[in-house]
């Protein structure tokens, strides 16, 4: 057996009974008081979810198992002490919950190098036969799902098994799956941008400079921004849409490619991954009508202030949790002033990093004026040639799947149920808060 599925046993069978004695001894214990806003204005704020990959503290900012971004940078393995840490030790770290070694590390790597070699051609045929102009996402979750024919989950079930050991063949159809992702979504890069002139997969590379290397990119500095990119995206608490929705469809145990299908849908909305373009779009429109790429800090609140004027947001700030600067959009920033100093795109961004919060702050109406992680990916992965807007969802959606499908693992170790909430009419509602209209 894998030793790390070894060391995961030792670690989640404990767990795992302790997840039945709170049900056993406390499953009547009241621990939150809900109101009708929660309910009704899309349950901030509820806690109804059990997750262990990473919380998301509104003045912190993320931490995975305890641990904040800054952190990981000094603790993570890296491939070279300069560098960004190895999104591999971020999987082995909201898997076990421990600090990985270099030699786990190395492990996993070659573990994911190896089984990337494994998809059918008939996942291949099937991206092929959508449009080329179909968004990037479509062909990617069409992928996804094509993929499942090789679900490890799908054949133990049906050859019957303990319900004890589902995490089993669940760790495996993980990690076929998450070894897979930079595969399809390179494919899908150089199929849609660059005339179907594909690129093989490098067996030495890393999983994120593979995913670099297989777009078309081998510069060091590109591998480096594909590390942090793959770490910084790759969990969120599990209440945001992609983490709440790949939970919700694999407590009906579908395996993970299903599950993490559905994840996917929802982070093709424009009000979670696809924020990222909303913000290029912006910026570019900004541009056009202002009629110049270097606009002065005047230039860009003038033009901010228009937004909100017209009863549009400016995508890219505020967030429905932190009350503070995105510690995401932070390290991009330190990484694009380190690497790319003089790119027009950042130093832009900089600029509307100036003005916009002072200005969302004076509305009066925003609890969180400052930038979130989308406010500057798209320009920091644009200033170094990805300026393919539409596939920048796609690598979002490789790097969420480390911390989703982990979470899915341990659901799977936990034993819980299928989800399945209550719900009532709006006259339920009202007659319980006495409503007059």
């Amino acid at each position: 057996m894998d030793y790390i599925k070894e060391r995961i046993i030792e670690i989640g069978r404990p767990k795992a009974e302790m997840v039945k004695d709170l049900i056993k001894k406390h499953g009547d214990d009241v621990i939150q008081d809900v109101t009708l806003g929660q309910v009704l204005t899309g349950m901030k704020g509820m806690v109804s979810l059990l997750t262990c990959t990473s919380k998301l503290d509104p003045e912190e900012g993320i931490r995975f198992r305890g641990y904040s971004i800054p952190q990981l940078q000094e603790l993570l393995p890296k491939l070279h002490q300069e560098g960004e840490p190895l999104p591999e030790g971020l999987f082995y770290l909201m898997l076990t919950g421990e600090l990985p070694t270099k030699e786990d590390v190395n492990h996993i790597s070659e573990q994911w190098a190896l089984r990337a070699q494994g998809i059918p051609s008939h996942v291949f045929d099937v991206i092929n036969a959508l449009p080329k102009d179909a968004h990037p996402m479509i062909q990617f979750n069409s992928a996804i799902l094509a993929m499942s024919t090789e679900s490890q989950f799908r054949k133990a079930y049906l050859t019957g098994m303990d319900k004890k050991d589902y995490w089993a063949p669940t760790y495996e159809g993980v990690m076929d799956l998450i070894s897979r992702l930079p595969v399809i979504a390179a494919y899908i890069y150089r199929r849609v941008f660059h005339n179907e002139k594909y690129i093989d997969i490098d067996p030495s590379l890393d999983w994120a400079a593979n995913l670099s290397h297989m777009m078309g990119y081998d510069s060091i500095e590109v591998q480096r921004l594909m590390r942090l990119y793959m770490v910084i995206h790759a969990d969120h608490e599990g209440g945001n849409v992609s983490a709440h929705a790949t939970h919700l469809v694999g407590s009906a145990l579908s395996n993970p490619y299903y599950s993490f299908s559905a994840g996917m849908n929802g982070l093709a909305g424009p009000l979670h991954g696809m924020a990222n373009q909303n913000v290029m779009h912006w910026i570019n429109k900004m541009l056009r009508e202002i009629g110049t790429d270097s606009p002065s800090t005047s230039q860009i609140k003038d033009y901010a202030e228009m937004t909100l004027r017209n009863g549009q947001v400016i995508p890219g700030y505020g967030h429905a949790v932190l009350r503070k600067t995105d510690p995401r959009f932070t390290v991009q920033l330190e990484f694009a002033k380190k690497y790319a100093p003089d790119a027009p795109l950042i130093q832009l961004v900089d600029k509307i990093y100036q003005v916009v919060p002072d200005i969302l702050e004076k509305t009066g109406k925003v609890k969180n004026p400052w930038p979130n992680v989308d406010a500057i990916s798209g320009s920091l992965l644009s200033s170094f040639g990805i300026t393919e807007y539409p596939i920048y969802t796609v690598l979002f959606g490789v790097s969420r799947a480390l911390g989703v499908l982990t979470q899915l693992i341990w659901d799977r170790l936990y034993g819980l149920p299928i989800e399945r909430p209550k719900s009532q009419n709006l006259q339920w509602f009202a007659e319980k808060v006495n409503y007059q209209p």
